[in-house]
């Protein structure tokens, strides 16, 4: 590896493609298709996160998507929501595609492309329809607090900094309204937009896509009735886990929509486009003889071109890690256990043994990047991982080897089940409900899960990292056959908190059980709300023993 004057050139650029409108729904014999595809199943969980399409020269890719997801980004629907009817493993399932496509194909002509590969590996059958589908709509309220805008300066609505110090302060990185990196402040969890020149259509339209704002996944509709433009500020509780500070009262969206503006937003039933399946195969039709040969000779990077290691600023408080477009890795205050992490993408964190303790406290700012000309994907955890395994034997040194151990694990038991047994013929999901406008606050902390048609060894998969204490696998041995429908509710770090203050830390056993971390265990909520149990266990798990690392890494 080369270390770089070359990296201060400056960052890699993120691409943004801006999506054409699609052309009529449906299958049709003469739509164009990839020159070849890879497409397989993945078995990687739904909590892993989906790649949505990403191309680079003739190659596009997407990963870990479900045919739900394949639909939706085949459509342009915009969520998943809008992918009607189907098999109840449409959101379960998970595949990976890899194809060869034109140069400089259009996003446009990609959908139609995706379009053709469905209807051709999976034999989906489906259909254009319109559905009302559930959404907020921005609507006039008992006086409008707005103030006419005169059309001079910026026009668009940016996060603020809160200006304060001191404690309960949190800083982070947002996107501006062109998709710029935007670096703030917040105060006591409460995010404050400047809104300038906005027409309340555009407004409206932008609502979902602020941070924190939690309204669902389909588009807020402006039904205020104002023409022109106007300027406005309006503040709100981003209600984010773990935030510092936040300890005084919560405003919703809705609620400083309503007070700050003298508008509301109010849930109504829309008539929106959808995609009705009416048939799909589970599993694809074999790749065609040829297909490796005949797929882009991507050649992925097993190591960083050039790369500066620096230990970060003890005045530097921030944290940041960027995996962007180009093959460029931008880091800031990252421990070096973090790195360690990365470097092999585990189960989970026990499958990695011999950190030094040092490890967790020593940061890091690294700015690396790949082969400028290499037509590869976007980095990911995947990618990223070979590159930074041979970043920190280069310059930390680092050296290992793997063997078999028992680590702690946990058993999902039955106790005396509480859920509702499931329409077989539904569909199989698991998500968060959105925030309801008008409603109070949630505890701050607090999480609300909703399935629907979930088996229990599925329910299993999904509750791994739904808490510090989860990060190992959940083997489920309820022997409880057949789906279920429940909703669950649980504070995810509050065990934490408790144990913390148990354990004589900051945190008194008083000011842990208060807002803002009320509620209860995932651990209580499983007992409690579903009848069932997580209990401790041992399993044999391959581990990574690193023999040594340096504390510090070799010059750039």
């Amino acid at each position: 590896m080369r270390s770089a004057e070359k990296l201060a050139a400056g960052g890699g650029i993120a691409v943004f493609l801006t999506l054409a409108t699609l052309p009529a729904f449906g299958q049709s014999e003469d739509k164009p298709r990839f020159l070849a595809a890879d497409v397989h199943v993945n078995a990687k969980t739904g909590n892993q996160g989906t790649r949505p399409p990403t191309a680079r020269g003739d190659f596009y890719e997407i990963k870990n998507a479900t045919m739900a997801d394949l639909i939706n980004y085949a459509y342009d629907l915009g969520n998943t929501n809008k992918v009607v009817g189907g098999p109840s493993w449409l959101e379960m399932d998970h595949y990976d595609v890899a194809a060869k496509q034109p140069q400089q194909t259009a996003p446009d002509k990609q959908r139609l492309m995706l379009q053709s590969l469905l209807a051709e590996r999976f034999k989906l059958v489906s259909k254009e329809d319109t559905r009302p589908m559930p959404t907020f709509a921005l609507v006039p309220g008992t006086k409008s607090k707005l103030k006419e805008a005169d059309g001079s300066g910026e026009t668009g609505c940016k996060p603020q900094s809160s200006g304060a110090t001191g404690t309960g302060i949190l800083n982070l990185t947002t996107s501006g309204p062109d998709g710029t990196p935007v670096r703030i402040t917040l105060a006591d969890g409460m995010i404050d937009y400047r809104c300038r020149n906005m027409t309340m259509a555009a407004f409206a339209d932008g609502l979902r896509g602020m941070l924190g704002a939690n309204l669902g996944t389909n588009p807020v509709v402006d039904q205020t009735g104002l023409t022109g433009a106007w300027n406005f500020d309006f503040k709100y509780s981003i209600g984010l886990t773990g935030l510092p500070g936040g300890t005084g009262s919560q405003i919703t969206v809705a609620e400083a929509v309503d007070k700050q503006l003298g508008l509301k937003l109010e849930e109504r039933q829309v008539p929106m486009p959808v995609v009705v399946v009416e048939s799909v195969n589970q599993r694809p039709i074999d790749n065609p003889p040829g297909t490796a040969e005949a797929l882009p000779g991507i050649l992925l990077p097993k190591e960083f071109e050039v790369a500066t290691i620096k230990p970060t600023s003890p005045d530097n408080r921030n944290g940041r890690f960027q995996m962007q477009p180009g093959g460029r890795l931008n880091a800031e205050g990252v421990p070096l256990t973090f790195l360690i992490q990365r470097a092999f993408n585990p189960a989970y964190s026990a499958q990695i043994v011999g950190i030094p303790t040092w490890a967790g406290s020593a940061r890091f700012d690294v700015v690396a990047q790949t082969s400028s000309d290499t037509a590869q994907p976007a980095l990911d955890a995947d990618t990223l991982a070979p590159m930074m395994l041979a970043l920190l034997k280069d310059r930390f040194k680092l050296t290992l080897h793997t063997e078999q151990r028992e680590l702690p694990a946990y058993d999902l038991a039955a106790g005396k089940p509480k859920m509702k047994k499931a329409d077989p013929s539904s569909r199989s999901w698991c998500k968060a409900p959105a925030q309801v406008p008008g409603a109070p606050p949630a505890p701050q902390g607090s999480q609300a899960l909703i399935c629907q048609n979930i088996t229990m060894a599925q329910f299993a998969e999904l509750l791994r990292g739904r808490t510090p204490e989860l990060d190992n696998p959940v083997q489920d041995l309820t022997g409880i056959q057949g789906g279920w429908d429940f909703r669950l509710t649980f504070n995810p770090v509050i065990s934490l908190v408790l144990r913390a203050a148990a354990e004589g830390g900051a945190a008194s056993p008083t000011t842990a059980a208060a807002e803002p971390i009320a509620g209860i265990s995932l651990f209580e909520a499983v007992d409690k709300q579903l009848g069932l149990k997580l209990e401790k266990s041992k399993r044999n798990f391959p581990v990574t023993v690193i023999d040594h690392i340096d504390q510090t890494p070799s010059e750039n």
